[in-house]
């Protein structure tokens, strides 16, 4: 069916199979009167679900799912505006989508007229999400967060940013797409069953053809932002991204052309996938024009000297009061 409604119980399947279990569950969701919770209650409680998944190495759910302090961070160095379209290619569960609703809720709120309350509601956000159930989890979130109606137009879709060109250029970008190579694509035919094909990508904007995923991506991105001067970017990616030669070194050349690659950030270890995996958030402002954008590079490096992240020692916003103070204001800068 069309819609969010629809979209949301797309290939949903029950696995409920004792008379028992299902009986003890509908008694437990029986007692709480839901339609007298507010939005924000009831999404903090899906959000709590959702990190409490993506804690569990054996489900692999920790990839779709990003560090919200991180977002957070990245929120307030971004800053979103009521009337400014915000895209995220490869969406997960939706966590950027939230921060930035959050942020342009809690700095602009009373200032905002019913159309750019009403567009920030329906009309602000667009993604896409390759894996079935992890988008279904995205699409629950933004409703439970009041974002979407759900008789309205679906903000995520249900494919791969990298095989078409974007069909629409926005202002602001923020994600954090998989890590890896190129492998294959989720097909669903006719019976709403998912199947493996090999994915080959033939973007005739694409600066070159690549099997690394992240520099597909990073592609995808800056052609997705409006050549305004003023569409800005935050993107998660692998430090191999920074280093790598050949097909690297093109797209970096590319990047630094076409945007304004002006701040670096370093992380931790330890805070994606596995402990050994080094990252790094990109942030860039998309150029009038296609040429000379990049003047110089700010790095801050959070990575040295910082304690070792994990279930006792989670991220905190408060890790990065530095960063976020130097990069608003050059002169306090330090280190």
């Amino acid at each position: 069916e069309p819609g969010m409604l629809g979209q949301m119980f797309l290939q949903a399947k029950n696995h409920i199979n004792t008379p028992a279990r299902l009986s003890g569950l509908i008694d437990m969701i029986g007692r709480e009167t839901w339609s007298g919770l507010n939005s924000d209650l009831k999404g903090n409680i899906y959000e709590e679900l959702l990190a409490k998944t993506a804690e569990d190495k054996k489900s692999g759910a920790g990839q779709y799912f990003t560090a919200r302090a991180l977002i957070s961070v990245i929120m307030s160095c971004v800053r979103p505006q009521p009337g400014e379209t915000i895209c995220d290619p490869a969406c997960g569960t939706g966590g950027f989508f939230l921060k930035a609703y959050e942020y342009i809720l809690e700095n602009y709120a009373d200032k905002m007229n019913v159309q750019e309350k009403r567009f920030l509601k329906n009309d602000t956000f667009f993604g896409n999400e390759i894996v079935a159930t992890t988008r279904r989890l995205c699409l629950m979130n933004m409703y439970l967060h009041n974002m979407g109606s759900l008789d309205g137009a679906v903000p995520v879709e249900l494919k791969d940013a990298l095989v078409s060109s974007p069909s629409k250029l926005v202002k602001i970008v923020t994600t954090n797409p998989p890590f890896g190579k190129k492998t294959a694509q989720t097909v669903i035919n006719d019976e709403g069953e998912e199947s493996k094909e090999k994915q080959l990508y033939n973007r005739q904007d694409f600066w070159c053809e690549t099997s690394n995923k992240q520099l597909n991506f990073l592609q995808v991105i800056y052609r997705s932002l409006k050549a305004d001067g003023k569409a800005r970017c935050a993107v998660v990616l692998p430090d191999n991204v920074l280093f790598a030669a050949g097909d690297g070194a093109s797209v970096r050349r590319e990047l630094m052309n076409f945007c304004n690659l002006h701040t670096v950030l370093r992380l931790p270890t330890g805070i994606f996938y596995a402990q050994g995996v080094k990252t790094n958030v990109l942030f860039f402002t998309r150029g009038k024009t296609e040429k000379g954008n990049t003047k110089e590079v700010v790095f801050y490096d959070m990575r040295t000297n910082m304690d070792s992240f994990g279930k006792t020692r989670q991220l905190r916003r408060d890790d990065f009061a530095e960063f976020i103070e130097g990069y608003k204001d050059p002169a306090k800068r330090t280190g």
